[in-house]
């Protein structure tokens, strides 16, 4: 028997790692090694989880009945909650009617939702367009289910934001699904109402499925406004939504998500959960009812510190020489178009890539950044501004003294 060419599959093999956790670790890692580094990398709030989720959490933790296992697909009023809260937010029914618990599967995180998706929409070989930048998550997730991601860049010229010129240039016999985010990870870039309509209304045509992530749903600033594509009658019984409690209710850790669409997709999806995972830690969904059912007070409080902490970093970066920020209406990141300050002298070094600059910048700076070359193109750089104000003006002055 001729011994195998590698201890790893080659589909796990193919995988690439997260670009936004590895940066977050090795900021992390220096950090436990004594050096004093301030992390732009991972999108996560730095507020604690607001106090009456947290109690929901501990009250359920003294329940036995939340001791033991429970529907894979979920809580049944947390899916309840979760439907009720589509329809209202997102304004997604089907055949007129408000959606049900059914169609509604929650999952371990908003990942593991994009996994579930993709692996139960696509077949080998089915194309799924992918606007560009992009969320380092989406591609692998469709590779993993043997899709093939087809990339459209749009650059800072257009807002980050993709055409129906470029759409319509990449679609082939072979697509099926068109990925949609707005507010946009990484880029902060938000769709009009006009432009949400017009995208959706040319999937519908051409038959595609939608699947659209809205975690930053409650994060956007100035005149922008959320409109999901869900909303779009047309598209109703071919739109899957992604969405869940992380960024808006600062519950990262707590690893509750869900997607929510037709009853057959959800079904087949539970299915494929029931074999991976089974159902999501109860203690963590009985928070996440708590903060669907709950007041956006504390989500407006944060949402005025993300705010603020954006027009800051805008400003901080756009004064260092090579670098051009444009100010995102949406999410909690900033995408740096950086292409100026690429093969200059900076720190004795001269980095040709984004990726090179960032890594200049951990090393000399002790400033954590995520390169482009995680989202799409080199030449980029992004940085959450969801960590501390004084962490935020300290990095700041740091970027710019090191490339002054």
């Amino acid at each position: 028997m001729t011994a195998p060419s590698s201890r790893i599959s080659d589909r796990i093999g193919s995988i690439a790692e997260s670009a936004t956790l590895a940066v977050d670790a090795k900021a992390k890692a220096m950090k436990a090694a004594g050096e004093d580094v301030i992390g732009f990398g991972a999108g996560e709030p730095d507020f604690p989880t607001p106090d009456y989720i947290v109690s929901a959490a501990i009250e359920a933790a003294q329940q036995p009945r939340f001791h033991r296992y429970s529907p894979a697909a979920g809580l049944p009023e947390l899916r309840r909650a979760v439907a009720q809260k589509t329809t209202r937010d997102s304004g997604y029914v089907i055949d007129g009617e408000p959606l049900a618990p059914a169609n509604v599967l929650i999952t371990n995180g908003g990942k593991q939702a994009v996994y579930n998706t993709f692996a139960t929409l696509l077949d080998p070989g089915d194309e799924v367009i992918v606007p560009t930048p992009f969320w380092t998550t989406y591609p692998e997730a469709i590779k993993l289910a043997g899709g093939v991601p087809v990339d459209i860049f749009a650059g800072p010229e257009q807002g980050y934001k993709v055409t129906l010129d470029q759409l319509e240039s990449v679609l082939t016999e072979r697509t099926k699904v068109l990925v949609f985010v707005s507010p946009s990870n990484p880029t902060g870039a938000v769709y009009s109402p006009e432009a949400v309509r017009e995208i959706g209304r040319w999937a519908a045509e051409k038959g595609l499925w939608v699947v659209t992530d809205e975690i930053y749903e409650h994060l956007t600033y100035d005149d922008a406004e959320f409109t999901s594509i869900a909303a779009l009658p047309e598209l109703a019984d071919q739109v899957v939504i992604l969405n869940g409690v992380a960024k808006t209710y600062a519950m990262t850790g707590w690893r509750v998500g869900w997607m929510v669409g037709p009853t057959d997709i959800i079904k087949a999806a539970s299915n494929l959960q029931s074999h991976a995972t089974s159902n999501v830690a109860n203690v963590s969904q009985m928070a996440a009812l708590a903060a669907v059912e709950g007041s956006l007070e504390a989500v407006e409080k944060m949402k005025t510190a993300f705010d603020r902490r954006r027009r800051a970093i805008v400003s901080g970066l756009n004064a260092v020489e090579g670098f051009s920020c444009p100010t995102p209406e949406g999410a909690f990141y900033v995408y740096v178009d950086v292409r100026e300050a690429l093969g200059r002298e900076i720190g004795g070094q001269t980095p040709q890539t984004s990726a090179e600059l960032a890594e200049i910048i951990l090393e000399q700076a002790k400033v954590a950044v995520v390169p482009g070359e995680a989202f799409g193109p080199s030449g980029f750089l992004r940085l959450s501004y969801a960590l501390g104000d004084e962490d935020l003006e300290r990095g700041l002055q740091r970027i710019q003294e090191l490339l002054a």
